[in-house]
């Protein structure tokens, strides 16, 4: 997950309640079977890949991590394997040496203080080195299916662009989307805005031509944008 960027040129309003459900739902029906496109096995090595995934593409974690989970697919493996040969396989990651230390230690902290578990617990998983409040929701959200909502720069870039929850700052827009997504829809729609923004919603040119969710955005731009659509 990359870091947020500054916020989109604001929507004309936020939306509505209503327009908020309505937007989520029509996100779902369009990709019903939305998930993390993180490669992971069990709750480790979920913590792992999304330590990793700060500053660099889903895509390029998951190549680095095909030898390092081979190698190093526990807490006690990963310590014994060090930060050297870590780094050996994230070079192509960015940060790759902060990172390499950190996975060694963390791994080593959940050792030594939490019997080789991934804790659920949000102070306990922020306690851990590398593990902000992003990581944290991430990890609540999958591993435990709790409804948080991990604010990437593609929900960021969402929440202000479209008026779903328009925020100056990673925080306001997290808070803004836990109170205006209908608590039975909030969990999966972590997945679902990350997704649109992946691959419709993007930073330069947003694909409006092909938003599943075009009526209830609020974007100042999209019926230009959808009227300027390529040619098939």
């Amino acid at each position: 997950m990359k870091t947020p960027e500054r916020p989109a040129k604001p929507a004309r309003r936020a939306m509505t309640l209503a327009e908020v459900r309505t937007f989520i739902t029509q996100l779902a029906a369009a990709n019903p079977d939305a998930r993390s496109e993180l490669d992971f096995v069990d709750d480790y090595t979920l913590l792992v890949a999304v330590v990793l995934s700060a500053q660099a593409t889903d895509a390029s974690v998951n190549r680095a991590t095909v030898g390092l989970f081979r190698d190093a697919p526990t807490p006690k493996a990963m310590v014994e394997l060090g930060e050297e040969k870590v780094g050996e396989h994230i070079r192509t990651i960015g940060l790759w040496r902060t990172k390499a230390h950190n996975v060694v230690s963390l791994s080593r902290q959940l050792l030594e203080r939490f019997d080789g578990r991934v804790p659920y617990d949000r102070a306990a998983l922020e306690s851990l080195p590398g593990v902000g409040r992003k990581t944290a929701n991430v990890v609540m959200n999958v591993a435990f299916g709790d409804s948080t909502m991990a604010v990437d720069t593609h929900i960021f870039r969402i929440g202000n662009r479209t008026g779903l929850a328009p925020g100056a700052s990673v925080r306001a827009v997290e808070d803004q989307l836990v109170r205006r997504i209908p608590a039975d829809m909030l969990r999966p729609a972590h997945h679902w805005l990350i997704l649109h923004g992946r691959y419709v919603c993007k930073a330069r040119r947003p694909e409006c031509w092909r938003c599943p969710a075009f009526d209830p955005c609020q974007y100042r731009l999209k019926a230009d944008i959808r009227a300027g659509a390529p040619a098939d």
